[in-house]
């Protein structure tokens, strides 16, 4: 599972537990204006994962780690789909994280409204 919080203009990703172990990662930093935008996505599991880079795919328990898709670079962190929300990226390092949070709601909200606050200023 992971946390998401705004730092300034960066939206920054703390993987949390175990998950750090099977993402190889514990932090990920991304310059709002690379946000494209969040959305709540239960279904994102169901996607082909495509090469695993760095991380762990167990199906049916858990992806984690960086992916290759279609030449897009992915980042997961997902066990439960119910709480996944997918933040499109722009110039960056990833082209889309795809990771469980506690409340996605929450979550997409205070990206989108970030997002927003930078452009309006």
């Amino acid at each position: 599972m992971a946390t998401v919080d705004i730092d300034g203009n960066t939206l920054v990703v703390e993987i949390e537990g175990l998950d750090r172990l099977w993402a190889l990662r514990s932090r990920l930093e991304i310059p709002l204006a690379n946000v494209r935008g969040a959305t709540i996505d239960p279904g994102v599991n169901k996607e082909p994962k495509g090469v695993r880079t760095a991380g762990t795919h167990m199906p049916g328990v858990s992806t984690a780690g960086s992916f290759r898709v279609g030449g897009d670079r992915v980042f997961w962190d997902v066990r439960d789909p119910a709480k996944a929300i997918v933040i499109e990226l722009r110039d960056d390092r990833y082209a889309r994280l795809i990771i469980q949070v506690p409340d996605p709601h929450a979550a997409v909200t205070l990206i989108e409204r970030a997002i927003i606050r930078r452009r309006a200023s």
